[in-house]
Parts: C-alpha cells; sequence; structure tokens
C-alpha cells in the first residue's frame, strides 16, 4: 500500500527542519495563546518541584519532637495551597491548550477539504475514497493531540526532568552525580526505542490507509460481492490486511512493552542506590525523602516522554501524509485572471481535440465538430468510443492533450471553472444523492429558492407526480444513495435539481437508460419543455429518444466517423445505419 500512495498521493518523507516549518505556519497566528499557556506551565512546573521540598522540611519536622506545632502547620497550609494553585493553572492552561489546538485543527481540515474540492475527476479516479476519508478525518485528528497533548506533556516532562536535577543537584550534588549514569542509561534507551518505533509507525500508518480503502469500497459494493457469492474471498482479503495491521500494533506493544518494564528497573535501582549512598554521605532523613520523592518525579516524565514519542510519530506520519496530499497539484485549475462569464449563448466547437487519460492511450483522435446555440445535439457510438469523455471536456473535468475546445468563440482554458459549471447543468445515467431531505437534495442546500419555485420545477420537470404522493412531501428523508427511490423517481429529482439552477448548456448522459418506460416519458416531456432553453448534449444507447436532435455526431474509436440528422445519417447508409437496424431488430 505504501508504493500505491507514493504514486497517488506522493507519499515521501517530508525532512525534520521542513516539516516544523510546515507545522510553525499553523502555530504562528497563534503564538499569543501558546506563549500564555507555556508561561502557565512554567509556573506550574516550578510548583510541582517545590511540593517535595515541603515534604522534606515536614519529615524533618516530625523527627524533632521539639518542632512548634505552628511551624508543622505552617508547612501542611502551603503544601495544600501550592496544591491547589498548581491544579488551577493546570485548568487554565488546559482550556487555552484545548480550544487553540481546536481552532488549529479546523483551519487544517477546511484547508484539506477545499484542496480535495478542487481536483480534478481524474485524480479522483485513482485516489481511493478510504484513504482520502482517513486523511481528512483520523490524521488531522492526530494532528490535534499534537499541539493540545503531545507537545505540551512533552515540553512539561522537559522542564520537569531539568528542574528536578538541578534541585536534586542543590540538595547533594555528590548524589546527583552518582545518578546521572542512570540518566544516560535511560536516554540512550530511549533513543534507540524511538528509532524502531518511527519505523514501526510508518508501517502501521500505512496498513490502516489500506484497511480504511478496503472496507470502504467493500462495503459499498456489498450488494454485489453478496450477489455473485463473494463473501468467502472477501473475508480471506480482509484478513491479510487485518492480520497485517495487527502483527504491526503486536510489534509497537511489545516495544513498549520491553521499554517500560526497563524504565521501571532502572528506577528501582536508582532508588536503592539512593538509600543507600544518602545513608553513606550521612544526609538527613528529609534530604532522603525529598532524593525519593523527586526520583518518582524525574522518572515519571522520562517514561511518560516514551508515550509521547509514541504520539509525536503518529503525528508526524499522519501530519506527512496530509502535506503530501496538500502538496498534489490539482490538474485542472484556473488560469491567471481567469475570464468570468455571467452568460453563455451555448455555442461549442472542438478543434482537432486529442485526449487520453493515460499517455499515449487517445481516447479522442483529431475531434472536430460545431454545435450552435440552442441546438440539441446528441452523440452516439459504441461503449469506449469518448462519447463521455467530451462531455466532461466540456465541463473541464480533464484537460486536454492536444486542440482547443471553444465555448461562444473563448477557449475554455480562458475561463473561470466556476462560471463554467454554473452555467451547466448535468443530469448523468448514475444519480448521486445525498442522506438528507428532497428539497436539500434539490436545492443543494441553496436557501435562495423558495417553496413556490421548487414546486414549480418538480412540476415542470413531473417529478410532482410521486413527491406529492410522499406523507412528507419535499421533507421526505433521502437514504444513502437515495436507496429508498427507484432508479427513475432518482433521475427525476436530478433533472429537478438540474433545472432549478437555470443552465444555459444541458448535457444529458445516458440519463434514460436504466429507467422505466413511464419515467422515460415523463422525462422526454420535460426535455421537449426545455429544448429551446439552451443548448442541449445527450448521449443515448436508444436512439428512438434522439431522432429529433437538431444533429447526431456519430462516434468510433474516439473518431468522429459521421455527422448529420437522423434521416440525412439514415440515408448514408453507414455506421449510423447499422445501429439503427441493429436495434430495430431487437425490438
Amino acid at each position: 500500500m505504501s508504493d500505491d500512495n507514493e504514486k497517488l498521493f506522493g507519499d515521501k518523507k517530508i525532512p525534520s527542519k521542513v516539516m516544523f516549518k510546515r507545522i510553525a505556519h499553523y502555530v504562528i497566528p497563534e503564538w499569543k495563546s501558546f506563549t500564555f499557556a507555556f508561561l502557565l506551565i512554567l509556573i506550574n512546573v516550578g510548583l510541582d518541584i517545590i511540593l517535595p521540598l515541603f515534604i522534606s522540611k515536614f519529615t524533618d519536622a516530625v523527627a524533632d519532637f521539639n518542632t512548634p506545632l505552628a511551624y508543622i502547620l505552617g508547612l501542611s497550609f502551603g503544601w495544600l495551597g501550592v496544591s491547589i494553585c498548581s491544579q488551577i493553572l493546570i485548568y487554565f492552561e488546559s482550556m487555552i491548550l484545548q480550544k487553540t489546538g481546536q481552532r488549529i485543527v479546523y483551519k487544517l481540515r477546511v484547508e484539506v477539504f477545499e484542496h480535495i474540492e478542487h481536483m480534478s475527476q481524474n485524480q479522483f479516479n485513482t485516489m481511493p475514497v478510504g484513504s482520502l476519508v482517513t486523511r481528512v478525518a483520523n490524521y488531522t485528528t492526530s494532528m490535534s493531540d499534537l499541539f493540545t497533548n503531545v507537545l505540551v506533556m512533552l515540553l512539561r516532562n522537559i522542564l520537569t526532568i531539568i528542574g528536578v536535577y538541578i534541585i536534586m543537584f542543590i540538595l547533594s550534588w555528590k548524589l546527583s552525580l552518582v545518578l546521572l549514569a542512570f540518566v544516560l542509561v535511560v536516554f540512550i534507551v530511549s533513543m534507540i526505542f524511538r528509532v524502531v518505533v518511527t519505523k514501526l509507525f510508518r508501517q502501521e500508518r500505512s496498513y490502516t490507509s489500506d484497511l480504511n480503502t478496503f472496507l470502504n469500497e467493500n462495503l459499498s459494493g456489498m450488494k454485489i460481492i453478496q450477489i455473485f457469492n463473494q463473501q468467502k474471498r472477501k473475508e480471506d482479503e480482509f484478513n491479510v490486511k487485518n492480520k497485517q495491521l495487527r502483527n504491526t500494533k503486536f510489534k509497537v506493544l511489545m516495544a513498549f512493552a520491553l521499554y517500560r518494564p526497563f524504565i521501571t528497573f532502572v528506577y528501582f535501582s536508582a532508588l536503592a542506590v539512593t538509600f543507600f549512598v544518602g545513608v553513606k554521605l550521612n544526609l538527613r532523613a528529609g534530604e532522603i525523602v525529598a532524593f525519593y520523592l523527586y526520583l518518582s518525579r524525574f522518572f515519571n516524565p522520562v517514561q511518560n516522554i516514551a508515550d509521547q514519542i509514541n504520539q509525536i510519530q503518529k503525528a508526524t506520519t499522519s501530519s506527512e501524509r496530509l502535506f503530501n496530499l496538500l502538496d498534489v497539484p490539482p490538474e485542472v485549475v484556473d488560469k491567471e485572471n481567469p475570464i468570468v462569464m455571467d452568460h453563455f449563448e451555448g455555442r461549442i466547437e472542438f478543434k482537432n481535440v486529442w485526449f487520453a487519460y493515460e499517455s499515449d492511450e487517445w481516447i479522442l483522435k483529431d475531434v472536430s465538430f460545431t454545435i450552435e446555440p440552442r441546438q440539441t445535439v446528441a452523440f452516439v457510438g459504441a461503449t469506449g468510443a469518448g462519447k463521455t469523455t467530451i462531455l466532461s471536456l466540456i465541463v473541464r473535468n480533464y484537460s486536454i492533450q492536444k486542440g482547443q475546445i471553444l465555448l461562444d468563440g473563448v477557449d475554455i482554458n480562458d475561463i473561470e471553472i466556476h462560471s463554467l459549471r454554473k452555467a451547466v447543468g448535468q443530469m448523468l445515467q448514475d444519480v448521486f444523492l445525498f442522506s438528507d431531505t428532497i428539497r436539500n437534495n434539490i436545492t443543494l442546500h441553496d436557501e435562495e429558492y423558495t417553496d413556490d419555485e421548487i414546486n414549480k420545477v418538480c412540476q415542470y420537470v413531473n417529478a410532482d407526480s410521486f413527491i406529492n404522493k410522499l406523507e412528507q412531501g419535499l421533507d421526505t428523508p433521502v437514504l444513502e444513495k437515495g436507496d429508498n427511490f427507484s432508479q427513475g423517481q432518482r433521475q427525476l429529482l436530478s433533472f429537478a435539481r438540474t433545472v432549478l439552477h437555470k443552465p444555459q448548456i444541458l448535457i444529458l448522459d445516458e440519463a434514460t437508460a436504466n429507467i422505466d418506460t413511464e419515467t422515460e416519458k415523463l422525462i422526454q416531456d420535460s426535455l421537449e419543455k426545455i429544448k429551446n432553453i439552451g443548448t442541449m448534449l445527450v448521449v443515448a444507447h436508444r436512439l428512438s429518444t434522439i431522432q429529433n436532435a437538431d444533429q447526431i455526431i456519430v462516434l468510433n474509436h474516439g473518431e468522429v466517423i459521421e455527422k448529420g440528422t437522423h434521416q440525412s445519417l439514415l440515408k448514408q447508409k453507414g455506421y449510423y445505419h447499422k445501429l439503427y437496424l441493429l436495434q430495430f431488430k431487437n425490438d
């Protein structure tokens, strides 16, 4: 999967210096919040380091029977006051960091999603949806943990380790130097642990993305899997991917299972040395107790740093994959200062157009034709002839390799993509409906449209024939992909959605291919109504539905081989005539 990611997303290791700069881009705007939180952390660490000194003094005071009770009470209340202040500071620090972190992640998610929105259809065809979902949802969450928890705790632990060692050095520099050997052992082991875990986490992220992609694809296609009785094979494939992820996670757990007990062993060894050397150096009972408490405060942060290394590696890997996705440039973009067109007459001209999804595998070869404004033009040909590709090129879902496409005499590469697509309405064979209401699927949440406008459009395209029979009407919920409606009903809703947005160019790609005869008649009736609204481009296998087209363009293997009206093409006795006779025989 990592090789696939490298090909599709350009996944690669980003140098630490570059990674730091890119993360800093999101952190710098929030520098005031982070600075204030840092000051609170600094004060809180200082208070936490002071607490063992109260216990040390208290131990010495209890050992001395002549110590006044007021002094002991003062130490007790002082310890309580510092503890309360510490917890209050932790509360404010956490609130500041959580809010700041969520603002950063919110901006990051928006940036990633907007970047995905600007990608071309060709890129979506090659990028697994599961991987995209993982990057937008899961990886940004890991980034959130980095800003709100991991880096903060890492900073706190580092400051605590430094502060605690300074205090121990002041209490007894000799004992502190002896304990330094334990510190070096922990440091070296932690560095080795970091290298091992970094590699394992990269594998884990790769396998997680692979598993999510597999689940997304196969859950969406579960109906086909069950129809063709492929459950066992898919289960075996899932088990392979699941075992890969499980084994990698097991290796991570084993690494931590070895690391943590080792650090604990070093901690207990350091305690034993502290007690032995402390007595040999004739330290007071309070000083030995202080060393005992400080050792706990020293080794706990060291052990916690291992967990932070775990989280940092996850966040770093997540950041890399997010940045790798952001580094994938959209294939279809506006030129600098594009032409914004408010209205199109609808004249379309292809001039010697060549196009291939993969280099040198030409789908269209030197295609040329002209469509006049308000004409109804049909594209006919065998599957793979290039009909749908032509329609996709008009709205710039892809960029052509050679030739020129003109719209009202203007090269479409010079027209702003937003204004181009706003003028084009599309009805496709596979209608996509969102999990929402009928109303929102028609308006796409554009609140400018009134109920009266929506009802008129539904009546215009004959969608009211079934909407009015529903108890909740326009507010009827739509299940995922519109599964609670028939293919014909989904097509009528798509038609209503298209007409409501008042297109000047209408594209119908096999819009009547998979619907019943009754619904087809409703759609044909609607098409007759809107013929004069704008230019209409139709792809249809049923030649009976395009006989009244102003022009029929016949394609074969990516080339235009015939052009004309239905009657003129029949008289030519060519390819179109053969298709017509073939369908007539079948009928």
